[in-house]
């Protein structure tokens, strides 16, 4: 859920204001006089789906284990001494675990091909055994039995890497109860040789690895949480290192990970502050050094583990943090100058220990998998577009706001907002920048008590500008507005309209296929729908009228029946019905024919909703809290419906 600044926003509209191909949404506040405006700015998350893993899940990681191009998962159970893998189907799911044995409470698990045969391998961890344990993959997804390598206490956390260049995968242990790390190089079988040692902080917890200078050659860096700050080791190229350079980060730094995040070529750190509740970055220089100060960025209480990716395809990296007393995870996304926006949480199950990132349903947008110590299970969460970014402007005091639309009203390819003022008894034009902002509003006054309520933008002349039609419900007249494309527009000429209730929804079209746009308008407690064509004299013909159901309270228009011709459809709110009117090639409409809906139907809209290039029609039921679809068949008429759709709404918008 996404808050507007108001309890009574009353009207959206929809469209890419910033250019960047994603739909925003505009709303009306109307107590408040306002708009928000929601950029579609990034990819969200679906709610979590859980998956059974052993007892107390610890770490997590990724890979593709069975050569099918599908990702799958590895977790590390803590009680049980064992790893669980679990196959993927692509489609964002996954099998049900198999169990592999290793050491004593694994903290730590991580990837890679040890023996060169494109099958890729696991490392462990075990923090009570004195050792890590490497399975050799079959590639069908299953792995041998453990073989175990010995070096000094409390293995913690596990990273690999070719640190010799010798196109055999090495791996790096952080010992947690120690201040030092230890480098197994790797043998071309999957063996290793015997560790060496290096010194770094105090209680080193997580160890990552890239190439922190540019020199082609795995340096390693350790989030050290007894002293509080992170070891950067630089590499030679030939398995080993040379001495720690140690660099302050937050209070008890758990997790450790890397990436470029000012897109300046060079390596960056990440670092998950336990006790601090804040993630530090380090952006790193060339001759791979962070002399500038760390950047905090606060997070969920107690994060335990961090991750790194593009969320939301902007080729800017982002952050994942798992929050561990908290049960969720925190996403950052990145600016791509080394800076961060605002955390984004998602909720996950009990006590969330590590995180990964992967695309786990071949939609090219990374997910997210958590394992939760306490609940004993892993949590995916599929990414899916959403709104996050919010801004409002203000139209004014007394202003009413009651309708907003977006459009192109000064050819500069930018997307504008039209609004109606009631209050104030104009329209204001916010001219947009492309990039999401917009100027102050531009108002134009409809006249004294015209009380503007419904807006409309199209071509009403046929000269390919973009024009405004204002429906005022004081005055009880429809404006026409014409563009001169240049931010100019004429002064208003009006028609009377023969109502006296209050306009409801008003859509436009070319109904007569005169290449100039109409207007079909519907009215509170009024049960009509008023054509108003459009001739060369700049403003609006007389209405015509054609009968609908009772109480009408939306309209839409598209060509239901394939002929090129606009037709109508009307959702009554009192007969629990929509009204069907095809339309004749001169403006003209046939009598409605009626098809059930659900109960209090309030908004309607179409489009193709099964790809079979025949327009559907799509229902808002207020009262029964569902939507109701009735399919086309691409000659006026629809199915009835199969079956509603819960879901509490007011106001549909298809795009």
């Amino acid at each position: 859920m996404y808050r507007t600044g108001s309890h009574s926003s009353i009207s959206i509209a929809i469209g890419d204001l910033n250019k960047d191909h994603r739909l925003d949404i505009v709303v009306v506040n109307n107590d408040t006089g306002s708009i928000d405006i929601l950029l579609g700015q990034y990819e969200g998350f679906s709610n979590q789906t859980n998956y059974p893993t052993g007892r107390y899940p610890y770490s997590v990681a990724v890979g593709d284990f069975n050569n099918d191009t599908r990702l799958d998962i590895v977790v590390a159970n803590y009680d049980d001494n064992d790893v669980s893998v679990l196959l993927g189907y692509g489609n964002g799911s996954f099998a049900n675990q198999t169990r592999y044995s290793v050491g004593s409470s694994p903290t730590s698990v991580a990837v890679g091909d040890f023996n060169n045969d494109t099958r890729l391998d696991i490392v462990v961890a075990n923090e009570n055994s004195n050792y890590v344990s490497v399975l050799l993959g079959y590639g069908n997804g299953s792995f041998a039995d453990q073989a175990t390598y010995s070096f000094g206490p409390f293995p913690y956390s596990v990273a690999v890497g070719d640190f010799n260049n010798d196109t055999r995968l090495d791996i790096v242990v952080a010992h947690s109860r120690s201040s030092y790390v230890s480098v197994l190089l790797g043998y071309e079988n999957g063996s290793f040789a015997e560790e060496t040692r290096y010194s770094v902080g105090s209680s080193p917890r997580s160890v990552a690895v890239g190439d922190f200078n540019n020199d082609t050659r795995l340096d390693i860096v350790v989030a050290n949480y007894g002293s509080a700050d992170v070891s950067v080791l630089l590499g030679y190229g030939n398995g080993s290192f040379a001495k720690q350079t140690r660099y302050s980060v937050g209070f008890h730094p758990q997790s450790v990970a890397v990436g470029d995040f000012n897109n300046d070529t060079r390596l960056d750190i990440v670092v998950a502050n336990y006790g601090s509740a804040d993630v530090s970055v380090l952006l790193g220089y060339e001759n791979g050094s962070f002399p500038e100060q760390q950047k905090k960025y606060s997070v969920g209480p107690f994060p335990y583990s961090v991750a790194v990716g593009d969320f939301n395809n902007d080729t800017r990296l982002d952050i994942v943090v798992a929050n561990y007393r908290i049960n969720n995870v925190s996403v950052l996304l990145g600016y791509g100058n080394g800076s961060f926006a605002k955390e984004t949480r998602y909720s996950v199950n009990s006590s969330p220990r590590s995180v990964a990132v992967g695309d786990f349903n071949n939609d090219t947008r990374l997910d997210i998998v958590v394992a939760n110590y306490d609940s004993n299970n892993v949590s995916v969460l599929l990414q899916y577009g959403v709104i996050v970014y919010e801004m409002a402007y203000a139209s004014g005091g007394g202003s009413s706001l009651q309708c907003a639309i977006i459009g192109d009203l000064n050819n500069d390819t930018n997307m504008d907002i039209v609004l109606a003022n009631y209050g104030t008894n104009n329209i204001g034009i916010l001219f947009g920048y492309g990039n999401g902002n917009f100027e102050n509003q531009m108002m134009l006054s409809t006249g004294i008590n015209s009380h503007p309520t419904l807006i409309a933008i199209d071509d009403f002349n046929g000269d390919s500008i973009v024009d405004i039609a204002v429906v005022n419900f004081g005055t009880k007249q429809v404006d026409m507005m014409l563009g001169y494309g240049n931010r100019t527009f004429a002064s208003q000429t009006s028609e009377g309209i023969s109502s006296d209730s209050r306009p409801l929804a008003m859509v436009s079209g070319d109904l007569n296929n005169d290449k100039r746009s109409e207007i079909a308008i519907i009215y509170d407690r009024y049960d009509n729908v008023d054509i108003f064509g459009a001739y060369n004299r700049n403003s609006f013909a007389e209405e015509t009228r054609y009968s609908v159901g009772s109480h009408p309270q939306s309209v839409a228009v598209g060509d239901f029946n394939n002929d090129t011709r606009l037709d109508i459809v009307v959702a009554n709110s009192w007969k629990n019905y929509v009204s069907v009117l095809l339309g004749y090639r001169n403006g003209s409409f046939a009598e409605q024919t009626t098809y059930l809906v659900g109960s209090g139907p309030s908004s309607v809209a179409v489009g193709d909703f099964n790809n079979d290039t025949r327009l559907d029609i799509v229902v808002a039921n207020y009262d029964r809290e569902d939507v109701s679809i009735l399919l086309g068949y691409g000659n006026g008429s629809f199915a009835e419906e199969p079956f509603p759709y819960p879901r509490r709404t007011l106001t549909l918008l298809i795009r």
